[in-house]
């Protein structure tokens, strides 16, 4: 008689393949949940819900897992920062983008994050050098960008204001992850705590906000309340429980693919169920968009360690895991 061996934790119980993809669904539907969420609550209270449902998941994980919060003002205070570029303004901005653009277009900009971070990394991190490879990756990637947004049509029949939103909370991403990784590297916390702490200090700061700029809905819609509560708890709690159990057995190299299927799936569930239209120049500016992210990334995953929590997110570098809508 033989043993069947320990049994394997829960997070591993499915192939990690089965959780990527559910990791790439999850995160490419937020787009569209925003949108459904921004048509029966405004803007803060979409974010203000999903960080407030997301906290609940990250706090129940803590609680099982018997993780501690990590310790030293210096810390809270970095972690205060982080919550607010990485979760708190980038949520907003694009609850605010919905309003006026396709969530298939918030989707495609939330793509634009890699190369915001390789732009930036080239005058923030020294470790960071520019190559040939990358440069052209970042010309590439921004001439998807304009593809994308039909420059040469002087970007006529696009929300300008919504579009610049969008873009800039993509580069809150971008920002934000570099300062995790000169501020919160080494704190001896794990990737777990730090996540469910900076969420969670994000939703304080929505719980100071919402008030100021808001008023109760006179009624609340059963669709728009299951779009922020999925959008919390699976979009900003869950999903980040399955990016680091992704991380953890196969790197982070391989988890940062799920970015280029954002985008995608973004894309797919805008047109087949909220009816968005779609010009040529949007799937083939994506596609621009993501090569160019991808030619970023070449040489740097040789130095790459395990990723600091959301997100947003966001995948390469400086967000080495993924990203997150």
């Amino acid at each position: 008689m033989t043993s069947a061996g320990p049994p394997r934790p829960a997070s591993r119980l499915l192939d990690w393949r089965v959780r990527f993809g559910a990791l790439a669904l999850i995160w490419g539907f937020s787009f569209l949940l925003i949108k459904v969420g921004t048509e029966g609550f405004a803007p803060f209270q979409v974010t203000f819900g999903r960080l407030l449902f997301g906290t609940a998941v990250l706090a129940v994980a803590l609680v099982v897992k018997r993780d501690r919060l990590p310790r030293g003002a210096r810390v809270w205070g970095h972690l205060t920062v982080a919550a607010f570029l990485l979760n708190a303004l980038p949520f907003s901005l694009f609850a605010y983008a919905e309003l006026t653009i396709p969530s298939t277009l918030a989707g495609i900009c939330n793509a634009t994050t890699p190369l915001w971070g390789m732009l930036l990394s080239l005058v923030a991190l020294s470790e960071d050098r520019p190559t040939r490879v990358r440069a052209a990756g970042l010309g590439i990637g921004f001439v998807g960008v304009l593809t994308v947004l039909g420059a040469w049509q002087g970007f006529s029949g696009l929300d300008v204001t919504g579009t610049a939103l969008a873009l800039l909370a993509s580069f809150s991403y971008a920002v934000g992850w570099i300062y995790v990784r000169r501020t919160l590297a080494g704190t001896g916390a794990s990737n777990l705590s730090l996540a469910g702490s900076q969420v969670g200090l994000a939703t304080l700061q929505l719980a100071v906000v919402t008030p100021l700029f808001t008023s109760m809905p006179e009624s609340v819609e059963l669709l728009p309340l299951l779009a922020v509560v999925a959008l919390g708890a699976l979009g900003t709690g869950y999903a980040m429980l399955l990016q680091y159990g992704i991380v953890a057995e196969v790197g982070p190299t391989t988890a940062s693919m799920v970015t280029y299927f954002i985008p995608v799936i973004a894309t797919a569930a805008g047109v087949t169920l909220l009816g968005e239209r779609l010009g040529w120049n949007t799937p083939v500016g994506a596609f621009v968009v993501l090569a160019g992210a991808a030619l970023t990334q070449t040489r740097a995953s040789r130095r790459r360690t395990a990723p600091l929590p959301e997100a947003r997110e966001p995948a390469p570098a400086p967000r080495e895991s993924a990203t997150c809508a």
